[in-house]
């Protein structure tokens, strides 16, 4: 065996170890994954932040104009609403990223 016949096999060799290897891993979308959760965290923060917010405006109205609970109710409500529309904007946001990503997708597989 002449050196250059063994540096073939170990290139044949490397590729098919290559390709094995390939085929065997599991196809994550572990960055897809993420993204998705921190889309939801972002949420969720969003929701919690406008109902933090209208409490604390809520309770320190309560507080310096002596009434009841009445309008730390109001502003937690206030709160809930403004999170919520929140959260929706984040969802648009998200949904027209999406949108996006597949019409750049499908005008690749266009041209190629």
């Amino acid at each position: 065996m002449s050196g250059s016949d063994e540096a073939e096999r170990l290139k044949a060799l490397e590729a098919r170890i290559a390709a094995a290897r390939k085929a065997e891993a599991p196809e994550h979308h572990m960055g897809e994954h993420y993204s998705q959760a921190q889309v939801a965290w972002r949420m969720v923060i969003e929701l919690v932040a406008g109902l933090g917010i209208g409490f604390g405006i809520g309770y320190g109205l309560d507080v310096l104009l002596g009434t009841g609970p009445w309008l730390m109710v109001i502003f937690v409500v206030l709160g809930l609403i403004a999170g919520i529309k929140t959260m929706i904007r984040s969802a648009e946001e998200v949904q027209r990223k999406q949108v996006d990503a597949a019409g750049t997708a499908a005008a690749e597989r266009e041209k190629g």
